[in-house]
């Protein structure tokens, strides 16, 4: 019931801050983030810092280390990197153009960052969510695995573009590797490479393949854990544990951090948002600063 009524009660928030226009935009983000600093704090932490919710499960004395304090933004931080994320006349977001090639790609000097993970991980959902306070921006969702076919690019205002890969996998497109090694390998301005693991499942075999690609390409990529709205308190905790364990002793590039979200409930996307604005030079954060 609690799950309930924090996903209709933040879809009510951005739904407040879209209706204010986009011509109040710092008005309509600290609007919208005033009202879930209003939440109960157990609320408030469950839906900004999921990981550290998740980590008071933990038996005292034997919490493993989720590395929470390498990327420990204040709420403030959060709150000001709402408004890259929030369209508006000076702020515009949207689709540019989808590409099979990377000679197709739009070719673009701002940062970028790309979204990559197997059929059905949630990875539009995922998208759509981050672009919540943009919804003017079509992003497709299907329920058929497989829907994304190419590289999908969309700009966010003069601060950085995000590009949704097609899945691998189950229906992945014939030509997926060779489509998205050259991107990985190739492509000068990508920052960072976010490659989501259902938190239901873990990291499954078909998984590797984007990983292997991040390791052999000495690529920066982060773990983003998604659907944790869908796996039950006990193996979201396995699934982290082991997660955790995957990176920090069969990694090279991938941060040590883990972000898990939900599309549904909006758990972890704020955090996330700050992320991404960190990464890509558009916020300095008093805990992070990428270089």
């Amino acid at each position: 019931m609690a799950a309930r009524w924090l996903r209709l009660d933040v879809g009510r928030l951005f739904a407040v801050g879209a209706e204010l226009g986009s011509g109040r935009r710092a008005y309509c983000t600290s609007q919208a983030f005033a009202e879930v600093l209003r939440l109960p704090s157990k609320q408030l932490t469950k839906l900004v810092f999921p990981l550290q919710e998740l980590e008071r499960h933990f038996v005292p004395g034997s919490r493993p280390d989720l590395h929470l304090k390498i990327f420990d933004p204040s709420l403030d931080d959060i709150a000001r990197a709402e408004s890259v994320f929030t369209a508006s006349s000076r702020n515009r977001i949207e689709y540019l153009s989808s590409a099979v090639r990377l000679d197709h790609a739009p070719d673009l000097r701002r940062p970028e960052v790309c979204f990559i993970g197997r059929s059905n991980v949630g990875k539009s959902s995922l998208i759509k969510a981050l672009f919540s306070l943009a919804p003017e921006v079509e992003v497709r969702v299907s329920k058929k695995p497989g829907h994304t076919k190419k590289m999908n690019f969309f700009k966010v205002g003069k601060h950085f573009t995000l590009v949704d890969m097609p899945g691998y996998g189950y229906r992945a497109p014939e030509d997926f590797v060779d489509m998205v090694e050259t991107y990985l390998k190739e492509r000068k301005n990508l920052m960072r490479t976010f490659l989501l693991v259902d938190s239901v499942v873990g990291i499954q075999k078909t998984d590797n393949i984007a990983i292997e690609m991040c390791e052999e390409f000495a690529l920066p990529y982060v773990m983003v854990l998604t659907k944790i709205d869908k796996s039950s308190k006990g193996n979201l905790l396995k699934q982290v544990l082991q997660i955790q364990k995957f990176v920090d002793t069969k990694t090279q590039g991938c941060f040590p951090q883990l972000f898990p979200v939900s599309a549904m409930t909006y758990s972890g996307i704020h955090l996330l948002k700050c992320f991404i604005a960190n990464i890509t030079g558009n916020l300095k954060t008093n805990g992070f600063q990428f270089s």
